[in-house]
Order: C-alpha cells, then sequence, then structure tokens
C-alpha cells in the first residue's frame, strides 16, 4: 500500500457514492436471505450475480486470488471466511464482507447478522459492535486526527467488556481498495495521533471485536481468520468520506440504520 493520502474530487465523490451504494443494497438484500439451513455458497452466488446485474464488477474475487465475491465468517471466524456449503444454524452470528467495483472506483462494507434467534452474549456483541462503528463515524470529521477514530472504536469496545482485533485495519479506498491510511481500531502511541483528517479523505472504517481475547490464528485454507479461544466474533464497517459539509456514510441506505 502506498503511503500517500489520496484526496478525492468531487467529480470522483460521485462514482464512490455509486459503487457504495450498491454494496449497501446488496449487503441488504442477503442479510434478508439469511436463515437457518442456507449455506453461505448460495448467498455468495446470489451477491456476485446482483453486482453483474447492475453494471458492477466484485471487488474481492481475484483479490490477492481470493476466489469469491463475498467473505462469509461465522462465530469464531473474524474475517475472510469462504463461502462452502456449510448450512447455517439457529443461533450463529453471519460476518457478510463484501466491495464493489463502478467505473474503476471501490466500495467496501461489511454488517454481522443473526441466524435465527440468537443467545443474549451474541446479541450484545453486535450491538456494542455496531455502536463502535457509529462513534467511530461520529469522530471521522474535518479537523479530527485519525487516532481519534481508532480510541472512539477501542473505548468503547474495552468498556464493554470486549476486545478489539490489532491485526486487521480499516483503510483509505478509492482506485483501489485499499490505499492509505491504515485505520487501527486501537490507538497505537508510536502512530501519534495520525495524520489529521481533511475533505476528499475517503476511509473504510471496520471494528472488528471479540467477546473474548483479541488474538486470531490463520486456518490452513490461508484466508479464514478465527478468534484464538473460540470466542465469538463480530465485524461492522461503513465506507465514509469527509467532506466540507460533514462525514457522509457512503454505504448507508436511506432509512436504515447507519
Amino acid at each position: 500500500m502506498n503511503d500517500r493520502i489520496v484526496l478525492k474530487a468531487p467529480w470522483e465523490l460521485s462514482l464512490l457514492r455509486r459503487s457504495n451504494r450498491l454494496v449497501a443494497e446488496t449487503l441488504a438484500a442477503l442479510a434478508q436471505r439469511v436463515r437457518p439451513g442456507v449455506i453461505t455458497l448460495e448467498l455468495d452466488r446470489f451477491a456476485e450475480a446482483y453486482l453483474l446485474a447492475h453494471g458492477a464488477k466484485p471487488a474481492f474475487k481475484g483479490y490477492r486470488n481470493y476466489p469469491f465475491t463475498l467473505c462469509t465468517s461465522i462465530n469464531e471466524q473474524v474475517v475472510h471466511g469462504l463461502p462452502s456449503d456449510r448450512k447455517l444454524e439457529e443461533g450463529d452470528i453471519l460476518s457478510l464482507d463484501m466491495g464493489a467495483i463502478v467505473e474503476g472506483y471501490y466500495g467496501d462494507s461489511a454488517i454481522t447478522v443473526p441466524v435465527g434467534r440468537i443467545s443474549a452474549e451474541a446479541e450484545r456483541l453486535l450491538r456494542v459492535t455496531r455502536e463502535c462503528l457509529n462513534r467511530a463515524i461520529a469522530a471521522a470529521r474535518n479537523g479530527a486526527c485519525l487516532m481519534d477514530i481508532s480510541g472512539a472504536v477501542q473505548a468503547h469496545a474495552e468498556a464493554n467488556g470486549f476486545s478489539i482485533v490489532r491485526v486487521f485495519v480499516g483503510h483509505g479506498i478509492g482506485k483501489e481498495l485499499h490505499e492509505a491510511p491504515q485505520i487501527p481500531n486501537f490507538v497505537d502511541p508510536g502512530r501519534g495521533r495520525g495524520p489529521m483528517l481533511k475533505p476528499g479523505m475517503v476511509l473504510a472504517i471496520e471494528p472488528m471485536v471479540n467477546a473474548g481475547g483479541p488474538e486470531v490464528r490463520v486456518l490452513p485454507d490461508q484466508w479464514t481468520a478465527v478468534t484464538a479461544d473460540g470466542s465469538l466474533s463480530a465485524h461492522f464497517e461503513h465506507t465514509v468520506a469527509i467532506t466540507e459539509n460533514g462525514t457522509e456514510v457512503l454505504t448507508a441506505l436511506e432509512g436504515a440504520p447507519a
């Protein structure tokens, strides 16, 4: 990843709105299809067909040889879970992470959804992780610093007894899926306060919160990251644009909670 932060022009933001809105619409449609008995490979096929039907390309498929449109991470799987013929079961939680390319510009977002009725612990984990994202977005404003975002996530997660995954981070986004700056979900004293946020910056903010410890390991498939202690993990992500008039959540649908 190049360390130079690329500020987006207004015409670029219009393309980023299109790609990110399409990701949000796809995830909303996927969430309606999540139920016990569904296999995650079916969800992947739906997502790819939906993007292609709307004139977009999957952002993840082929990226570093990743073979699917979606990342489908179940329960203790943190990120990069591979779609398969595994059937979802009542009480599971499922993270859906995906991206789209529209006219060369990327969209990226993630949600974690319940499969049927879930435990009170799982429900609280989803709620707190979503709140972490909302607090991070509130901190991502013109004139703030990058570590304001990181600190907002870490403080809320840890105040609720959860831990932050440290080996995966958010990122800038635009004509590349991963651009500068990296956005950790914890305060890294070695980074200082990080760069100042300014209009034209587009950021994919993505808290990953574990019910147990922060450590993760990668399975032999070389993709799926799981919690080292087997605890549940949740993941929510929005792409936001810093503008002169405030922070715009590019992956939020009208009438839906951020």
